[in-house]
């Protein structure tokens, strides 16, 4: 039997796991070892992968599977506590970060009007992939800092959805923007509602009636059948997959069985979740980027520092101390992988130059290489900080 994707399957798996070792060696956190798995096995690499859409596609379950499980270690009631940082966290995140990143194109790069708009939208979001992994690997998910980062999140990935229907508007085409926008927000009310009346009815007595079987295939089965149907459901109304996997784990959040869930999707959610971040290393053009590595260099510097300082600034204004603010500045501060697929429709429909798209992605790639460390790090720098400062 041929198997087109099963070679590149393997060169994957075994140049990752030759990466990674090498990066445990030196410390290098294994998120880092994958994107660099992604850069050398890559079209612009050693072009060991020839069928790189093909990966793409397997990647997106492991962002999916990774918001299953976040969901699960949430509850609706956990939700409506995270409610300031949805709301007032992210809108001020994303208002703040959009403003600065659409001032210096127009006022210094002489951008169109529409383009700016786009760069705005593009460095605003930051990687729910990488953030919400790397709090998981360092149990930091429950600490106000990884709540606060979550709930900024989930208000970046709902406002993906306008942002994506945008990008032709900014390109100089009508789409009937605004109905497209109301008709978006009143299917996501109804599924909202619909999956509210489903987590407390109907839920439970099915879990429980699979639990009596004893069967394990079968537990797991409910389980990814639950999670990939409410994926789709969400995908289908126009919000995007990974925000339905979040939402179909809270429905499962309540159940007596989530650690059971969670321990049977772990082994699944890791291997795509590796899958995901090796297939945002082979976007990378390495010969492109060194023609214009200074140019990328203060790209990245500029987009980590402001969005530091922009993240950090809305986690005050919501009232959190300053310790918190430096955490959530820097857990922040990477550009997220819906950013790709917005510069690729914003290059796709001429907002934006080929030019500009391939500096944006090396910058972002750069950003989310360097995401791991400076998580790591922040602990220390808001020690620094506050002993500076006096705050607490």
């Amino acid at each position: 039997m041929d198997i087109p994707l099963l070679p590149d399957i393997t060169v994957i798996f075994g140049l990752a796991v030759v990466v990674i070792l090498v990066c445990h060696r030196f410390k290098i956190p294994a998120l880092v070892g994958m994107l660099l798995t992604g850069v050398l096995c890559g079209p612009h690499g050693l072009g060991l992968v020839r069928s790189a859409h093909d990966v793409e596609i397997l990647s997106e379950i492991g962002v999916i599977l990774l918001l299953f499980t976040i969901g699960l270690e949430l509850s609706l009631a956990d939700l409506s506590r995270l409610r300031r940082p949805v709301f007032f966290g992210g809108s001020a995140q994303i208002a703040l970060t959009w403003l600065f990143f659409f001032s210096v194109p127009f006022f210094l790069l002489n951008f169109s009007a529409g383009s700016c708009v786009l760069v705005g939208m593009l460095a605003a979001l930051s990687s729910t992939a990488i953030v919400l992994k790397t709090l998981q690997e360092r149990a930091e998910m429950e600490a106000p800092h990884g709540r606060v980062s979550l709930g900024i999140l989930i208000f970046q990935d709902l406002l993906a959805v306008p942002m994506m229907l945008a990008v032709p508007l900014l390109a100089g085409r009508t789409i009937g923007f605004t109905n497209s926008i109301v008709f978006t927000v009143l299917k996501g009310a109804l599924v909202l509602t619909l999956l509210v009346v489903l987590s407390r009815k109907l839920m439970p007595m099915l879990m429980l009636s699979i639990v009596r079987t004893r069967s394990r295939e079968l537990f797991l089965l409910a389980a990814l059948g639950i999670c990939l149907a409410v994926s789709l459901l969400t995908a289908s109304i126009g919000l995007s997959l990974s925000l339905g996997a979040f939402l179909a784990g809270l429905l499962l959040s309540g159940s007596d069985y989530r650690e059971n869930i969670h321990e049977a999707v772990l082994p699944f959610k890791d291997v795509f979740t590796a899958l995901f971040f090796i297939s945002i290393g082979m976007l990378l053009n390495l010969s492109a980027a060194s023609q214009h590595w200074l140019e990328i260099l203060v790209a990245t510097v500029l987009l980590l520092g402001v969005k530091a300082l922009v993240a950090g600034a809305a986690t005050r204004i919501i009232g959190y101390p300053t310790r918190t603010a430096v955490l959530v500045g820097l857990a922040l501060c990477q550009v997220g992988e819906f950013s790709f697929i917005l510069a690729q429709a914003g290059y796709d429909h001429g907002a934006i130059s080929e030019h500009f798209y391939q500096k944006f992605l090396a910058a972002s790639i750069l950003t989310m290489v360097l995401a791991p460390f400076l998580i790591a790090l922040a602990p220390r720098l808001a020690r620094i900080v506050c002993r500076l400062t006096g705050a607490g």
